[in-house]
């Protein structure tokens, strides 16, 4: 068990860090310069990369996590007559699922010219045109994760309360060993004493060392982490954050003050800076990204509880007003509810 770390220069403010007494890492096999979740170059190793059946339980999953907002949707294209009528119907169907107003109005405008530039003439035809509409939608927001460009690679990890942070952490950790990734947690809720119970539950569950204090300053924590990472040769760090609300200025003033330090421990870091959306929250979820993105500059986002909502349509709001990138969706509290997201499999379960 790693108890003590290398001398390195104080931060200001810092209180004492120290490792939590978590079960010793198990040998991982010595990582490769480069990797990948999905859909990286081709010198790179996938790592979510779910087989045919595999793939299949996802799209069901999937489909039924969707199914409130399907519901909705879908519904609309049974027998219906192409007419103002299922415009007016499908416009409300859009912003009941939390499409956002600007996404709304761009699919129903597109949508019409399609119907009347093909002479679409069925429901079947103009659901298979909105379809289309909504990947091409949707695609710029498909972005893969990629491991191995930095050494360590350091991701910093945001959200509000209740969102699903650090359950989120714990799955994208099993997920990174299980492509041979060494991996480095850093409890910097130092607010909250269950986040950091709860991140050392995970450390425990997947054999992974957990660097916290109980009180104090969370960015000497995110800098202790980093520097043990340096000198252990560790592959992947994650910083967890205390959760926030955005009109919080003070607490979002700490972010920046985080990542500045991050930034101070190894230059060029945070290399991911991740925003993790409850997707329950509809247009609450947009001004949350909007007001992350201002303070941090997020590289991407994380999208967790889809099961169950009727609200899956803020995808699209989050596409037309800040396209920040989507590297996962969530739809359960298993490990492998936790997929990368793909526009056409979002939407396929989204329209059937």
């Amino acid at each position: 068990m790693f108890s003590f770390f290398k001398k390195k220069p104080a931060v200001p403010e810092a209180a004492p860090v120290t490792v939590e007494p978590v079960i010793p890492a198990a040998p991982v096999a010595p990582s490769p310069q480069s990797g990948a979740l999905s859909g990286a170059p081709a010198e790179l190793v996938p790592v979510i990369v779910a087989a045919e059946p595999e793939k299949k339980s996802w799209m069901t999953r999937l489909k039924a996590g969707l199914s409130k907002t399907s519901n909705t949707l879908s519904v609309l294209f049974v027998g219906a007559r192409i007419d103002d009528a299922l415009y007016e119907e499908l416009e409300a169907a859009l912003l009941m699922s939390d499409a956002g107003i600007d996404a709304t109005d761009y699919l129903l405008t597109a949508l019409k010219k399609k119907v009347k530039d093909d002479k679409l003439l069925d429901a079947a035809a103009v659901k298979a045109a909105l379809k289309v509409l909504l990947i091409d939608l949707l695609s710029p927001l498909e972005k893969r994760f990629e491991l191995g460009r930095h050494k360590p690679l350091v991701m910093m990890i945001s959200g509000v309360n209740g969102a699903g942070k650090t359950t989120t952490i714990g799955k994208l950790a099993k997920h990174m060993q299980s492509n041979r990734q060494s991996v480095l947690l850093a409890a910097g809720d130092t607010f909250r004493a269950a986040a950091r119970e709860q991140l050392m539950v995970w450390g425990e569950r997947n054999n992974i060392t957990v660097i916290s204090q109980e009180s104090g300053d969370p960015a000497a924590v995110a800098y202790d982490s980093v520097q043990s990472a340096k000198a252990r040769a560790i592959d992947v760090v994650m910083v967890d954050t205390a959760g926030r609300l955005p009109t919080q200025l003070h607490l979002m003033e700490e972010l920046k003050k985080i990542k500045r330090v991050i930034g101070k421990g190894m230059e060029g870091a945070p290399h991911e800076t991740l925003l993790v959306i409850d997707g329950n929250t509809g247009q609450n979820a947009l001004t949350q990204v909007k007001a992350f993105d201002d303070a941090l500059q997020l590289s991407g986002l994380v999208i967790t509880k889809l099961d169950g909502t009727a609200k899956g349509g803020v995808l699209a709001a989050i596409a037309r007003v800040r396209p920040v990138p989507v590297y996962f969706i969530g739809i359960g509290e298993k490990i492998e509810d936790l997929q990368p997201f793909v526009a056409a499999e979002f939407v396929e379960a989204l329209l059937g």
